[in-house]
């Protein structure tokens, strides 16, 4: 049997990964920040889930030491059989028509202060890719959600919001789009991704932009009533993921309306 090290276990993804591992029966090993293990015992599988954020601008240079310096020493001295890097879709950001392919170059500015998360992201994937040895992959992933405590984002707040109110007033524009994923669809194809073979980058993506005004329709046909305090507005659009190879890895993520819908027809009542 295959061992898996999950790099970063203590996040939202990571601990996520671990915990669908387990529930497999698999062999994982979880490190800690300082475990000085990931560099004399043979790692296998690796899914490397370090990263920051939200809070990249305030920490620039610790977001360089999780996407790229941590990464670059493992590749270069750790004993393993695979890794899949995560990056993010947001690199498609860049892009002036929004078309998310992952064979297309990204055109980033090394001047903007606003791109170290991208350039960091994006020679964690050169490294990933061209320096180990045929053995890397990279997760381009989307937008993540769910309703459990700790998940993180604007989506993942609205579902915990619906848990005592029937009436929610969002700090949004209902214009406002993104390719949304579930956390376990998240999980799923990221050892899809490992186990299968070759370098390749793969988004992880529903391959759909959905604007909140859209979600709304959902809650509002479930019974609860949802106002934006922002107005619409015309922006870029949100990037359109190509997710063809995830789905040649038999692993597609499922529909985010069908999942919302099944999340609040299971809430109890609560209170308008």
């Amino acid at each position: 049997m295959s061992r898996y090290t999950v790099i970063g276990a203590g996040g939202v993804i990571g601990s996520r990964v671990v915990a669908h591992l387990r529930a497999a029966g698999a062999d994982v090993y979880a490190p800690g920040r300082d475990d000085e293990g990931i560099w004399t015992r043979d790692l296998g599988r690796v899914f490397y889930c370090a990263g920051l954020t939200g809070d990249y601008r305030q920490r620039p240079f610790a977001a360089v030491e999780a996407h790229v310096s941590l990464l670059a020493r493992l590749l270069e001295s750790a004993s393993f059989e695979r890794i899949v890097y995560l990056s993010s879709t947001r690199l498609y950001d860049a892009l002036a028509d929004g078309e998310g392919r992952e064979d297309r170059p990204i055109p980033l500015d090394s001047a903007d202060p606003r791109h170290i998360y991208e350039l960091s992201k994006a020679l964690g994937e050169n490294l990933a890719l061209t320096q180990s040895r045929g053995r890397g992959a990279v997760a381009r992933i989307a937008y993540v959600f769910d309703w459990a405590e700790g998940a993180e984002g604007f989506l993942s707040d609205w579902l915990r919001a619906a848990r005592t109110s029937r009436s929610l007033r969002l700090d949004s524009s209902p214009s406002a789009a993104r390719d949304y994923i579930h956390l376990d669809d998240v999980a799923g194809g990221l050892r899809a991704l490992l186990d299968s073979d070759g370098a390749q980058i793969v988004n992880l993506a529903r391959g759909e932009a959905l604007s909140n005004a859209q979600i709304a329709e959902v809650f509002a046909r479930a019974g609860w009533v949802v106002e934006f305090t922002r107005p619409a507005e015309t922006a870029a659009p949100a990037a359109r993921c190509d997710v063809s190879r995830l789905a040649a890895l038999g692993a597609p993520a499922r529909d985010v309306r069908a999942l919302i819908a099944g999340y609040l027809d299971g809430l109890p009542a609560v209170a308008p």
